[in-house]
């Protein structure tokens, strides 16, 4: 997904300064996932933008936009949440940041599935060693 598709579709009511807003973090994300390619071998920042792109359709505010193109760049990049603080401001920091900690708590709870299902496996094989 391009760029121009999440310029169509923000909301009417977007200020110049919240399309300024928009572009900042696209062309950081961009830049952040350089070199990175999606499984379909697509550039990774068409992920960003098509995330963008579903909530742009829900009329969020641009902070929530923003956060979206930036949502992977703490976690897959060498971007910290510090220089997203320091060039978007603390709430599109904070909401960068909850999305990274719910991408690690599915992460978590995968494991700990997995797990479990190991752990049941082998309760079951011990089980049947008993018979």
């Amino acid at each position: 997904m391009k760029f121009e598709e999440l310029l169509s579709v923000l909301p009417e009511y977007y200020t110049h300064l919240d399309i300024e807003l928009v572009t900042k973090a696209y062309k950081l994300a961009e830049k952040a996932h350089t070199g990175q390619k999606r499984a379909s071998g697509e550039p990774y920042v068409t992920h960003c933008v098509a995330v963008a792109v579903i909530l742009a359709e829900l009329k969020v505010p641009s902070p929530v936009i923003t956060a979206a193109l930036l949502h992977d760049t703490i976690e897959d990049t060498d971007i910290t949440k510090e220089l997203i603080n320091r060039d978007f401001g603390e709430e599109i920091g904070h909401l960068v940041d909850g999305v990274t900690k719910l991408s690690q708590l599915n992460d978590t709870k995968k494991n700990l599935m997995e797990s479990s299902v190991e752990i049941n496996f082998d309760e079951e094989k011990t089980e049947k060693e008993r018979k």
